[in-house]
């Protein structure tokens, strides 16, 4: 890992480098989710099916054969051994708790002339969401994007996940069981994502999608965005943690391993003021890393894109935290309540030294689906409010139409609407 001060000259640029990742799409990768969104928008069913048997190694004739009932996703259910069902259902009912707390309502109220303004809110029709499949299984991400949506209201839920060879996770399906999903289907990669969008005989379009995935899943996430709502084109992912010297060690070394695991290009950062301490986080990385099975992962990870980070206090690292606006924040700290005010954006917060940023991932309550590479600094998790929309209620009252009217008159003839000012002028009573 890369070991840093601020008070070192070019620390500023140093970190930039650090923190800098190409979001740009590959052309090759676009020019090919092109050709796949263009032949399954055309073609439906057909192409889907194909583009399944060559990618996940199926031989599937029809969609029927790439469709699950929910039924099946029961049988998954109960095949699982007790520990694991038990576990995912406690984990679906505190996703569902915090999730409640988010439900928008709406309102409206009158002016005195009897004007009544306001806003409507409600769900959206249907929803689609994208679970990756292959490498590893994320049940987690099924509940963190299907719950918030059943909260929300959605009518209907979509889910889309690949099975490579045909293999199917019970512990995957089962979690769609939990979360209430309504249709599953066994397809993935950029070619799932476009017939979420485009519609085909036999998936019906969705409003909305959300959900991580590969390289060519973002490609198709930013293709279809306009024809249907997307979550955000999720990058690598990242913590940056923020430690007085006080914490364990080896916990902290353990916490940088939990999200370096994911991905060879994932982000794990150390910021803190003890120099001993940063040797201590460097010894314990070496301790434990040869015990990791997902060593080379992280080996790599933290070489391409970890750090440790020396700053001169907690108020400094505050300050530098919000301009890494990192997806997950650890406050290892003393007091975290006390550096809250200092903190403005961060994915999530994870609060003390017993707070470890696994327990977000899989069942403290909030979303994990949340923004990195720096979009922290204007983006939000996954919650409730991206699964509902609002509607303006407005209802002018004759009196509020004499004065909106005016005011709306002078305005439209101001920017040479004459239609517009007519409108309004029309509803106003004559002055003769």
């Amino acid at each position: 890992m890369q070991k840093l001060n601020s008070t070192e000259s070019g620390f500023a640029a140093k970190l930039a480098a650090l923190l800098a990742f190409e979001t740009a799409q590959d052309p090759e990768v676009d020019a090919r989710v092109a050709a796949i969104c263009e032949d399954v928008k055309t073609r439906g069913d057909a192409a889907l099916v194909e583009y399944t048997n060559r990618f996940d190694r199926m031989q599937a004739t029809s969609m029927a054969e790439l469709t699950l009932t929910r039924a099946e996703l029961e049988a998954a259910f109960l095949r699982l051994p007790d520990a694991q069902r038990e576990a995912l259902t406690a984990a679906a009912a505190r996703v569902t708790r915090y999730h409640e707390k988010q439900r928008a309502q709406s309102w409206s109220y009158e002016d005195e002339d009897g004007t009544l303004l306001g806003q409507q809110v409600s769900a959206l029709d249907r929803v689609g969401i994208y679970v990756p499949g292959g490498k590893a299984c994320y049940p987690s991400s099924v509940l963190m994007n299907a719950l918030p949506a059943k909260v929300a209201g959605v009518g209907e839920i979509l889910m889309v996940v690949p099975t490579p060879a045909g293999e199917k996770n019970d512990l995957v399906l089962a979690a769609a069981f939990i979360a209430g999903v309504d249709q599953v289907f066994t397809v993935g990669g950029a070619q799932a994502v476009a017939a979420l969008a485009y519609g085909t005989e036999t998936i019906t379009q969705v409003d909305k999608i959300t959900g991580p995935g590969n390289a060519y899943v973002a490609a198709a996430k930013r293709r279809v965005f306009g024809v249907v709502g997307i979550d955000m084109v999720a990058g690598p992912s990242e913590i940056l943690v923020i430690c007085d010297g006080t914490t364990d060690p080896d916990w902290i070394a353990m916490d940088l391993f939990s999200q370096a695991e994911h991905d060879e290009i994932a982000q794990a950062i150390l910021l803190c003021p003890d120099a001993a301490y940063i040797a201590a986080v460097e010894a314990s990385i070496a301790k434990l890393l040869p015990m990791m099975p997902r060593r080379a992962i992280i080996e790599a990870s933290l070489s391409n894109r970890g750090a440790l980070i020396q700053v001169a206090d907690l108020a400094e690292a505050c300050r530098i935290a919000n301009y890494i606006a990192p997806e997950h924040l650890e406050l290892s700290v003393a007091e975290p309540e006390a550096w809250l005010p200092a903190l403005k954006h961060a994915g999530a917060i994870f609060m003390g030294r017993f707070t470890s940023e696994s327990l977000g991932d899989y069942c403290a309550g909030p979303n994990h689906v949340l923004p990195t590479s720096r979009t922290a600094r204007f983006a939000s998790p996954l919650g409730v409010y991206d699964f509902q929309k609002r509607s303006s209620l407005i209802r002018v009252s004759r009196a509020g139409a004499q004065q909106l009217g005016q005011i709306a008159s002078v305005l439209a003839h101001g920017e040479g609407l004459t239609a517009h000012a007519r409108a309004a002028e029309m509803r106003m009573e004559s002055k003769a």
